[in-house]
């Protein structure tokens, strides 16, 4: 098929199909059928629709595939696809992948796993903004925290032709027939270092990239476009400049960050935006607890962070709450969040973020937690009564 947007035509494989329709289920309604242990507990759906193009059936608990790139340590392919399987078992039907994890390992191992379940029966996000180039060992680049990783190297490329080239490469690694969402990856300060430099590829995106993924949206060729970054001001800066539907914020809205309340979740709130929740344990201090080694924002934890999880932890121990159960169910009280998306590198994690998923927490936890100054009054959920 041709691609037609402001910087000309595009031409794509055939693989570029129009994607089928979700069939949708109301919140709160089961999603699938014999998942397990939770078989009576099934993951809520949260709908969302911005566009009117009859939008898409979030599970509340999504997976974000970054471990299986071999994130801080290598998984095997045999591991990997029960990792996978152990979500679908639990009812996950969101599933979010990049080139960047792994440098192309992640989206290969999503897609393959993918190919073999009812296609109209999950969602699947990838990123574009990097292309990989093959390339000798030595000269492998964007490697990172990932193990074991093909010998590729990342180049940035956000323009028209660049995004247009990436989403079409994914769906040749996947093997899939479709991406769902298309998210702008790492348009932010933690990335690319330094302001001047992001806005730089910020630019190239808003003159470039935007307008492709524009077309894609607009042909029906994905259902919704966004950015997946590290920085709520980022999101809100892209916001203000497009179109966007969703954005995937990481670690930015926790129980140990609320300042994207501010501005920017009211924003979304406002303009139908959905947020995805990525990082929902801060990189793992709020998994693990305030131990030696956790760690906070991709790395080690620093003592007022470690300090402030103490405080939390306290204050969730009194209410019989473990902290990982509050971290987990924190974001999804906001009206704008649509999926949290913690991700696991084993079955055990994928089963015990599972099985706290959705559980009742006391209002009262929340209210203490907000008396001590450790979770800011505004954030949800609202209208509780202070502890005496």
């Amino acid at each position: 098929m041709t691609v037609i947007g402001s910087n000309g035509t595009f031409s794509g494989q055939e693989i570029l199909h129009s994607p089928r329709r979700l069939s949708l289920r109301p919140i709160g309604s089961p999603l699938c059928k014999n998942i397990g242990d939770w078989k009576d507990s099934a993951l809520r759906i949260r709908h969302w629709d911005r566009i009117g193009n009859g939008g898409l059936g979030f599970t509340e608990l999504g997976f974000g595939s970054a471990p299986l790139g071999n994130l801080y340590k290598t998984v095997s392919e045999e591991h990997a696809f029960a990792i996978l399987d152990a979500a679908w078992q639990s009812g996950v039907r969101y599933y979010d992948t990049a080139p960047l994890y792994g440098l192309g390992l992640s989206e290969r191992r999503v897609g393959r796993f993918l190919t073999t379940k009812p296609q109209d029966e999950f969602i699947i996000s990838t990123k574009v903004g990097r292309l990989l180039q093959a390339c000798p060992p030595e000269q492998r680049t964007g490697i990172g925290k990932f193990f074991d990783t093909p010998n590729r190297r990342e180049v940035y490329d956000y323009s028209y032709d660049g995004v247009m080239r990436s989403f079409e490469i994914s769906l040749e690694r996947t093997g899939l027939d479709r991406f769902d969402i298309l998210l702008a990856h790492d348009l932010d300060v933690f990335t690319h270092g330094t302001l001047e430099k992001c806005r730089t590829y910020l630019d190239q995106f808003m003159h470039g990239g935007y307008h492709a993924m524009l077309s894609l949206r607009d042909q029906g060729v994905v259902k919704a476009i966004g950015g997946g970054l590290n920085e709520w001001q980022m999101c809100q800066d892209l916001a203000e400049q497009g179109d966007f539907d969703l954005f995937l914020l990481a670690g930015r809205y926790t129980l140990l960050e609320q300042d994207a309340l501010d501005t920017f979740l009211p924003m979304c709130e406002e303009r139908g935006i959905g947020i995805i929740l990525g990082g929902p344990y801060n990189s793992g201090i709020l998994a693990r607890g305030p131990v030696t080694g956790a760690q906070y924002n991709y790395s080690e934890a620093p003592l007022n962070v470690i300090e402030r999880v103490k405080r939390i932890d306290v204050i969730c121990r009194r209410h019989d709450v473990a902290l990982i159960e509050a971290a987990l169910n924190f974001p999804l009280h906001h009206p704008a969040v649509v999926s949290v998306i913690p991700g696991g590198q084993s079955i055990s994690e994928v089963n015990a973020n599972r099985a706290i998923l959705g559980k009742e927490l006391p209002s009262a936890l929340w209210a203490e937690l907000k008396a001590a100054g450790l979770l800011r009054d505004d954030a949800p959920p609202l209208n509780i009564t202070p502890p005496a």
